[in-house]
């Protein structure tokens, strides 16, 4: 019997193991201050802040999220951009109060439909190398389609287990059909017609324990990107982290860009 919780044990270490440092379920660390846009949204734990969900950048005021990461308001959180390393200190940190959120109001947290929210920073940022918006896909855009190799981002878990990396990771993904997310053994009715669904399975031979690339835990609120364009936002996914029948759920930017524009007060134009 010792032998087996012994072996349970050594089995939980090497896959925390060779989990580490691979990034976002599968993936792999980003290049130090490769995605400028994105955005670390934090939570005060003693003395310090700690990573809880993560966003991106549209304009120099206004970070975009999922409501499901400040579902009952700010409460104390912040948002830094310019991350790199959680840990570290970086000059190129800049880091900021809430003054305004703006969490969807059609926002359904049984399923996660509608899962957008827009924060509005206490100031402007500072343009840099390593801060910049990126642009987002908006009505009429053609979003991917399925088989499409998107990219996501972001400081969430590496694994089941719940260990999370300092550096910010990026993984490589493939959109699933619409119509296998709806199948009852994948999401069933709770996926809805403003979400998009992706995974990759890793190519063999895979060096990563679950064979699998995928969002998880923390990663909630960060960008799926489409040719550079953000065309969705982390939402459900991360449940079953890197589990074939549970891809990644991303809210479909494009659905929401009357609703953004009358938030961030752009016009017809923008």
């Amino acid at each position: 019997m010792l032998g087996d919780k012994t072996l349970a044990a050594t089995g939980i270490f090497l896959v925390g193991l060779f989990s580490f440092g691979e990034g976002i379920i599968g993936g792999r660390e980003a290049a130090a201050h490769s995605r400028p846009y994105m955005a670390s949204i934090q939570v005060a734990e003693g003395d310090g802040m700690k990573h809880e969900c993560g966003g991106f950048a549209v304009a120099d005021q206004w970070v975009m999220t999922a409501v499901h990461c400040l579902p009952t308001g700010a409460n104390g959180r912040k948002v830094v951009l310019g991350v790199h390393s959680l840990s570290q200190a970086e000059d190129t940190k800049q880091t900021f109060e809430i003054l305004e959120l703006h969490n969807h109001p059609q926002y359904n947290p049984d399923n996660y439909d509608n899962d957008i929210a827009l924060i509005k920073l206490d100031r402007p940022f500072n343009a840099s190398e390593s801060v910049k918006s990126v642009g987002f896909l908006r009505a009429g855009g053609i979003d991917p389609g399925t088989d499409a190799e998107v990219e996501t981002a972001g400081w969430g878990s590496l694994d089941n287990l719940g260990s999370r990396p300092d550096m910010l990771q990026e993984a490589l993904i493939r959109v699933v059909s619409s119509t296998r997310c709806r199948r009852s053994d994948y999401f069933g009715r709770k996926f809805t017609a403003n979400m998009i669904c992706a995974h990759k399975l890793c190519p063999e031979p895979c060096n990563q324990p679950h064979k699998m690339e995928d969002s998880c835990d923390g990663d909630s609120g960060g960008p799926l990107l489409y040719n550079g364009v953000v065309v969705g936002i982390t939402s459900n996914g991360g449940k079953k982290c890197g589990q074939i029948k549970k891809p990644g759920i991303y809210t479909i930017v494009s659905h929401y860009s009357e609703w953004v524009d009358g938030v961030m007060g752009l016009g017809p134009d923008a």
